[in-house]
């Protein structure tokens, strides 16, 4: 098949118009049961994210997909994946594991905490919020996913699993759904487990990166158990940014980040303040997540 053909393809795609009205439809059933999970002018900027990241990504996407053709064509696994049913499986562990790393790396690298962090801006939880998607972070993502067509994924095959998870994904943001049955919450993703991604406390800071699978946060180390009894999670930021411009919500920490890097002195503090963990300065209290962990015997 052709780049063209495979384009051709990638346009009739009818994924994103069955997803977009079923997400839609479940905020409104999650409104008229728990109204106080929603705040108008949080769920409008919410909304506004959701625009922005599309507009942002769409560049990146169809370069991603070209570089996924050609990785894909000089694969020499080319025709021997295929679609069967469990390169299917294969490929949804391909695609999690790469989803947990670009994840992790958000959290960890100040530069793509800065295109990830308006998803955490919000003091809500809810499914609104799913859609307050990081805008800056449209720019790096597909560079995680590169080495899977390597493997004999084709570039349709890529996309539509990464559409599945982002599906999946959306309905773990909720406050409506308690623990699920114990051999599910052990594998899988589920609102426990991203409540705790969501939560500011301490505890739960920089967990939980799982897109479909807990597995891989397990294995890494960067697993934390919901407990709500003695550390009811806490959304947002650790210092919220307390505005709805969405202007603002979008870019306040790359304006952040360069103020940091603006009053320091020496160039390799310049740089950690790009690249090291978000809360690391070199003239105060270190607050990067496991710095505070560790104080709290976390």
């Amino acid at each position: 098949m052709t780049l063209t053909e495979y384009i051709q393809q990638l346009s009739e795609d009818k994924l994103l118009y069955f997803a977009l009205p079923v997400f839609f439809i479940s905020m409104f059933v999650e409104y008229r049961i728990a109204k106080e999970k929603y705040h108008g002018k949080d769920t409008r900027v919410s909304m506004l994210m959701m625009v922005f990241s599309a507009i942002v990504e769409f560049i990146p996407k169809i370069l991603a997909f070209v570089a996924f053709f050609y990785l894909y064509e000089i694969s020499p696994l080319k025709g021997v994946v295929q679609r069967q049913w469990w390169a299917w499986i294969l490929l949804l562990l391909a695609d999690d594991f790469a989803y947990y790393w670009f994840h992790r790396l958000n959290h960890e690298v100040r530069l793509f905490w800065a295109g990830h962090v308006p998803h955490h801006s919000s003091v809500h939880m809810n499914l609104g919020t799913a859609l307050r998607q990081g805008v800056g972070e449209r720019i790096h993502k597909f560079f995680f996913w590169m080495w899977i067509p390597l493997l004999g994924f084709d570039p349709l095959m890529m996309f539509t699993m990464m559409g599945i998870s982002l599906i999946y994904q959306f309905f773990v943001h909720t406050e409506l759904v308690d623990k699920l049955p114990k051999p599910i919450e052990l594998i899988f993703n589920t609102p426990s487990h991203h409540r705790v991604h969501h939560a500011s406390n301490i505890r739960y800071l920089d967990c939980n990166h799982a897109g479909i699978l807990i597995i891989w946060d397990r294995m890494f180390g960067t697993f934390s158990e919901e407990l709500k009894e003695i550390d009811k999670p806490v959304y947002g930021l650790t210092v919220n940014i307390e505005t709805f411009n969405p202007v603002k919500v979008a870019t306040h920490e790359y304006a952040a980040i360069w103020n940091d890097v603006k009053r320091a002195d020496k160039w390799s503090d310049k740089l950690n303040y790009i690249f090291n963990s978000p809360g690391w300065t070199h003239d105060g209290e270190d607050k990067r997540a496991k710095t505070l962990r560790k104080k709290m015997n976390l």
